[in-house]
């Protein structure tokens, strides 16, 4: 990619950066989209012993690159968050990755048609990944920050993604028990 291309690029990308998510951090204040993608590929390097038969490459990337059409929209909640939302996009995103100097443009949109197909292993373990790290980042913010449907969001968002994978099963029920003992915590110090 020429200089002048990558900079453009990598400007664009800057946005997800100062882009926040519903999502705090551990300090108090809002997730940037890019902290979350970073964190969503970390953990896929760090699981990939779990899943040797994948393309670890290839998700790895996928985790990179899956919220950059929120640099065009801005991230919107998944309880918030209407097909024509996804849609928009979707479009927004595909026409810029059309922008892209080959060989990115062919291999970026046949990443997002994987991930948005979710029938290969790949694509599966990106979207249960993406789940499960919101469900972990919302673990650590302060409870004070929740609204009240993420008590049960943080019960059961995820389980649907991650039925294909023992670990991942298992995963998601050591995430579970760390909302129960948060919830706990914090019923504990309200009836004191």
């Amino acid at each position: 990619m020429k200089p002048e291309i990558l900079l453009a690029q990598l400007h664009l990308a800057e946005r997800l950066k100062n882009t926040t998510r519903h999502c705090y951090t551990s300090s108090g204040r809002h997730e940037s989209v890019a902290e979350h993608s970073w964190r969503l590929a970390l953990m896929a390097y760090w699981i990939s012993d779990e899943f040797p038969d994948l393309d670890m490459d290839k998700v790895i990337r996928m985790c990179l690159i899956h919220d950059l059409g929120e640099a065009f929209t801005g991230d919107i909640p998944v309880f918030l968050k209407k097909k024509t939302d996804e849609s928009h996009e979707e479009d927004l995103l595909l026409n810029w990755v059309s922008s892209l100097p080959e060989p990115f443009c062919e291999e970026m949109r046949a990443l997002y048609d994987e991930m948005i197909e979710r029938k290969t292993p790949e694509a599966k373990l990106y979207k249960a990944l993406d789940g499960l790290e919101a469900v972990i980042a919302h673990n650590e913010s302060d409870i004070s920050t929740w609204l009240p449907n993420e008590y049960e969001l943080q019960l059961t968002y995820a389980y649907d993604k991650v039925q294909f994978s023992s670990y991942l099963k298992s995963l998601r029920e050591a995430i579970r028990d760390e909302t129960l003992n948060k919830i706990q915590t914090e019923n504990n110090k309200t009836s004191e």
